[in-house]
């Protein structure tokens, strides 16, 4: 049943008028085109309250104390992955019994809300400063700067799947914070390493188990190709982080020797490596065709990444600007990138 619209103060007002002057309830009826039931309801309540207007509304008590409230929040800011069951079981030991959707209901009036941990590196001073100083440097480069660079990854692909995200509480645009990081995650998985390199028109691939050793064997079968594949001409640079492998003495001087210049990275910034991205869509696509085995997922992982469009890969070269300008923003912490 619809709900009926309730009357104005001005109707009410003209019933008890009309029923002061001696009026019944059918005769008023007729004359407002109002229901029975409307009319004497308005009456009794003006006989028994002296007014027309709805009376106000008794206010839920609160079932947690304002103390109670502050340990509550005291603990989810100092540890947000906390679930609604240790907070009510915390609650509890002190002498308060309730619900988890009282928790979930005072947490949402507190300005909070269950949110998925982002994954974030955990940053230092230094880590900070060379970022701010890497956007600064490079916020005026063109595209076509961007298009020239060859970038690299190395990710670990599942066998069963992604990594499930816990929920942590957190104020609304406060995923990125300081304060509120998800440190990475150590669980163990048979998984294969995958490495890949893209740039604006398209991407190449190779796959190992990376050391130092294979790390060289990789450079010397793949990227020299890779960039002749893709049409790179002059001007090309290479990018790849500071993983102990990458800035060893001999790799820094096979790289010298070939003329491979190298762009200088920041450390602790997998927001600004596009390609983050693109393993992102690759672990996706991947976990949907369910691989058996290592050799299944080694087979899968090649189809599906040479079925990455290359526009996409475009638009990551494109839009790179905005992650530099996103870094500045956040004075050199992570961003959603």
């Amino acid at each position: 049943m619809a709900k009926t619209k309730e009357l104005s103060k001005d109707v009410r007002d003209k019933i008890v008028d009309l029923h002061k002057a001696g009026m019944g309830y059918k005769t008023i009826t007729k004359q407002l085109g109002e229901k029975v039931t409307t009319v004497g309801v308005i009456i009794r309540k003006w006989k028994k309250h002296k007014r027309t207007v709805n009376l106000p509304r008794p206010v839920a008590t609160c079932k947690i104390s304002p103390r109670g409230v502050a340990m509550i929040m005291r603990t989810v800011r100092n540890q947000p992955r906390t679930t609604r069951d240790d907070l009510v079981n915390d609650l509890k030991a002190a002498g308060t019994i309730i619900t988890k959707k009282t928790i979930g209901n005072t947490l949402r009036h507190e300005g909070l809300k269950s949110c998925s941990a982002r994954k974030v590196p955990l940053l230092k001073k230094a880590h900070i400063h060379a970022r701010l100083k890497f956007a600064n440097e490079h916020l005026n480069d063109s595209e076509d700067n961007w298009g020239k660079v060859l970038w690299s990854d190395e990710t670990k692909m599942e066998l069963f799947g992604i990594n499930s995200t816990r929920c942590v509480w957190r104020r609304r645009n406060a995923a990125y914070t300081p304060r509120t990081p998800s440190p990475p995650s150590n669980m163990e998985v048979e998984t294969l390493c995958f490495g890949g390199v893209f740039l604006l028109r398209g991407q190449d691939n190779f796959t190992a188990s990376m050391d130092g050793a294979m790390y060289h064997q990789i450079l010397g079968e793949n990227l020299l190709p890779s960039a002749r594949a893709l049409k790179m001409g002059r001007g090309r640079v290479f990018q790849h982080d500071n993983d102990p492998k990458h800035t060893a003495k001999a790799t820094k001087e096979w790289l010298k020797k070939k003329h491979i210049k190298v762009l200088e990275w920041p450390s602790q910034s997998p927001d600004l490596n596009p390609i983050e991205n693109l393993c992102r869509e690759l672990k996706v696509r991947v976990a949907k065709r369910q691989p058996r085995n290592l050799n299944d997922l080694e087979k899968i992982c090649k189809e599906e990444w040479d079925k990455i469009p290359p526009e996409m890969c475009a638009n990551l070269v494109a839009n790179y600007k905005k992650r530099l300008t996103s870094v500045i923003a956040n004075k050199g912490f992570a961003t959603k990138y």
